[in-house]
């Protein structure tokens, strides 16, 4: 029998047809069908429960999925993720994970790390990041990194930077940007970023590195002198303040901030959150939500963002190392 010849055009139609099946099966991907409870392991109204509420909005808006955030803040956000990894895999209890918990901690000797985070939870999505800025007391005789830089190196050691802990973000970004510079610096811990920017701002100490949306008000008001900001490009919140990476490759530090579940996350919930989170954050209106509040939309979802953990964590390590730091 001679074989039925299909005409190329139906043939080409069919292939076409065929090849958007799997995308179409991608844009149905899993979605909870009630509220996700998201365990917040740091204080309300700070940058991480600004985010959750702001994600929030935006996936219930896009696809009708409601997040419920739940403050337990505590032990560098350990206690939320000790609560989040006993909880059952489904994709309705996620914990914050941020750079802090889950890639400077785990780098330092002497910090109490309470659960195996490579094994106890599983990264979902890194949401977004902010860039940090490199603040200064109010009176300083300079206003710019070099002169920050000719200052410490005239002080011979004796210029004070503060944190809001030993081995903070702060910490550890301040102590980058020493050895990226070659000064010398005395490291002056606090219990909290509040009483460390307070410092700065009463003259006490001379510099400190925080996150640009925690002092960008301060830096407005004049009760801080902001020289710089870690990134390659100005932020939108403080665009003023000049991008030090552009010149000092080592100081660009996205401090991102993202989400985890359960460890043994069946892969279309982990994939299917990852999809949602991806499309929430980059939607415009919630990008423009974010950028407003210095954050910078990430949607690093799954695997992507479990490269960014282990990444960073090999990049702190060598800062660490360098400095000789320790948390106890």
């Amino acid at each position: 029998m001679t074989p039925v010849r299909m005409p190329r055009r139906a043939f080409m139609a069919g292939a076409v047809t065929a090849a958007m099946a799997p995308a179409g099966q991608a844009r149905a991907a899993w979605l909870p069908t009630q509220p996700i409870r998201v365990l917040v392991g740091y204080p309300p109204g700070g940058a991480v429960d600004i985010l959750v509420r702001v994600v929030g909005e935006g996936a219930q808006r896009l696809r009708g999925v409601q997040l419920v955030p739940e403050i337990r803040s505590g032990a560098y956000g350990f206690i939320a993720a000790q609560t989040a990894a006993r909880a059952a895999p489904d994709g309705t209890t996620l914990c914050s994970a941020i750079m802090g918990m889950m890639s400077v901690l785990p780098a330092i000797p002497g910090i109490p790390v309470p659960l195996d985070l490579d094994r106890e939870l599983t990264p979902v999505s890194a949401l977004a990041g902010t860039p940090m800025a490199l603040v200064v007391r109010p009176d300083a005789p300079f206003g710019d990194v070099d002169g920050l830089i000719a200052y410490a190196k005239s002080r011979n050691g004796a210029a004070t930077y503060a944190s809001s802990g030993n081995g903070s973000i702060n910490h550890l970004g301040a102590a980058l940007f020493c050895g990226a510079t070659g000064v010398q610096m005395t490291h002056i811990p606090y219990r909290g970023g509040a009483p460390a920017t307070l410092d700065v701002s009463a003259g006490r100490v001379d510099m400190m590195v925080a996150n640009v949306a925690e002092v960008a008000q301060q830096i407005v008001a004049g009760q801080l002198k902001g020289v710089g900001v870690t990134a390659r490009e100005p932020t939108s919140l403080m665009p003023g303040l000049a991008p030090l990476a552009s010149r000092i490759p080592a100081l660009e530090i996205n401090n991102w901030f993202g989400l985890a579940g359960p460890a043994n996350m069946p892969t279309e919930v982990r994939t299917g959150l990852g999809e949602m989170f991806n499309a929430v954050v980059n939607d415009p209106q919630t990008a423009k939500i974010l950028t407003e509040r210095g954050l910078l939309p990430l949607g690093a979802a799954g695997s992507d963002f479990e490269q960014r953990i282990l990444r960073d964590r090999a990049r702190w390590k060598e800062v660490v190392q360098a400095n000789n730091i320790r948390g106890d």
